[in-house]
């Protein structure tokens, strides 16, 4: 239980400034049977827009690019595990933009394109955010350490942050 409520407001900044910090999470398609993978996500501050750097031959490429997008959710967890997200969109593929590219690459990017920025299979998936749930529990392990021992010292329920479902859009 929280002791404190969770603005919308308040979890959509810590989703965006956590993904800022740590933007590693899990992407996949909202349908049944398709499992996610770990993708690294390149936010847009100015749209909103999460940028997916990928293989076009990969499935999820492959799988994404049938009609004109699909329904999709992408999993987050911080590295310090004190911002917690599930959040729809539409994904598809964009395409090989070299604007973005630029803006984005780096030296583990790079691994995974041997002929550099120009790799011929190189494609960037759009994920337009359009709602989720975001939890937030400020105060690191020792807090939860803290909540933890006192829940089961006084056989109450820990303070573990608050939950707020947000609009992206």
């Amino acid at each position: 239980m929280a002791d404190k409520t969770l603005t919308a407001a308040e979890a959509e900044d810590a989703f965006w400034d956590s993904l800022k910090k740590s933007n590693t999470g899990l992407l996949g398609l909202d349908q049944p049977g398709y499992h996610a993978q770990p993708m690294t996500a390149f936010r847009e501050q100015e749209t909103g827009t999460i940028w997916f750097f990928t293989r076009d031959d990969t499935d999820l490429a492959k799988d994404a690019a049938v009609g004109t997008g699909q329904s999709a959710m992408f999993h987050y967890g911080s590295k310090d595990q004190n911002v917690w997200a599930c959040i729809h969109g539409e994904l598809s593929v964009h395409g090989h933009d070299r604007e973005i590219v630029d803006r984005y690459w780096n030296p583990v990017l790079a691994a995974w394109y041997p002929e550099g920025k120009d790799d011929p299979k190189l494609t960037i998936l759009k994920f337009d955010a359009d709602d989720g749930r975001v939890w937030v529990n400020e105060g690191g392990f020792f807090k939860f350490a803290y909540e933890i021992a006192k829940a089961n010292a006084t056989k109450t329920l820990p303070d573990s942050g608050g939950v707020a479902d947000v609009n992206l859009q």
